[in-house]
């Protein structure tokens, strides 16, 4: 299921902060979740790109919003949640300021792996965790 959020989040209490309370929003389910950043300071653009390299930020050109952000809950082919809270508060901690919004939430989402060839109690213990 995909659901477009487009909520605007000023960071008065800092990007790190802004973005918990984002994921702390989001139901349990979620798998993927695209933010954009705007920085409001556009003269520490470099220095901003240069913290956000572990989120793997990809950058929007000539758009009025400077990033895209794709974060995965659990698993995917995105940032995890704890690597773009670091880049929030690398962000935070040089006194870059900005603002999020959510763009775009997925829920719903299994991941899928080949189980061909391992034993019950393998695909038992893999359900368990994945329950959770």
């Amino acid at each position: 299921m995909t659901k477009d959020m487009n909520a605007h989040y000023s960071s008065r209490m800092g990007l790190a902060v802004t973005f918990d309370q984002i994921v702390e929003s989001l139901p349990d389910d979620w798998t993927d979740l695209e933010l954009d950043l705007r920085i409001f300071d556009e003269r520490r653009y470099v220095d901003s790109a240069l913290l956000l390299v572990a989120c793997n930020a990809q950058p929007y050109s000539k758009h009025d919003w400077h990033w895209r952000l794709l974060v995965a809950h659990r698993f995917g082919h995105a940032a995890a949640v704890p690597a773009v809270h670091t880049s929030m508060k690398l962000l935070d901690d040089a006194g870059i300021s900005g603002e999020l919004a959510v763009r775009e939430v997925r829920t719903g989402r299994v991941e899928v792996t080949q189980m061909w060839g391992r034993p019950e109690s393998v695909r038992e213990e893999f359900r368990k965790l994945r329950a959770q």
